[in-house]
């Protein structure tokens, strides 16, 4: 459990002083590295699996559950100097339902679709001092 700290603040009611205390959660320290997952994906579970058997330390987030904005994608993709298409889940059913195989769409348009659909992202998102893993993992390149 985390440790807790205890904001104080005084309110006034007709002159009379009142304690309140509010209860204020820590955050624990920031890890160098994060796994952006979908908890429902079998390659997600046993990469998570194996990170965990080697006991690294990491971060975890579904983006499914909090979903990126279209900066932090923009960011991931950036940093990891691929192209956004190659970001593209392409067995996902929203690819062939958007006509993503036929039609030619810009980067920001596949960013945009992703952070709308994000079936459509390639899973799992593994960063790690500055380096970005993604889709199936070989969890040696992780040490």
């Amino acid at each position: 459990m985390g440790e807790f700290r205890h904001r104080f603040s005084n309110r006034q009611k007709k002159g009379s002083i009142f304690l309140i205390c509010i209860p204020i959660k820590l955050a624990k320290p920031q890890s160098d590295s994060i796994i952006y997952h979908k908890q429902s994906c079998i390659t997600c579970r046993k990469t998570l699996s194996e990170i965990e058997r080697m006991k690294i330390d990491i971060q975890k987030r579904d983006f499914f559950k909090e979903p990126f904005s279209e900066l932090e994608l923009k960011k991931i993709i950036k940093l990891s100097g691929i192209s956004p298409n190659e970001f593209l889940r392409k067995r996902d059913k929203m690819y062939k339902e958007l006509g993503l195989d036929k039609n030619k769409q810009t980067e920001n348009e596949i960013i945009k679709l992703m952070v709308k659909y994000p079936g459509l992202i390639k899973r799992p998102i593994i960063i790690r001092r500055n380096k970005i893993l993604v889709g199936k993992i070989d969890v040696k390149n992780l040490r």
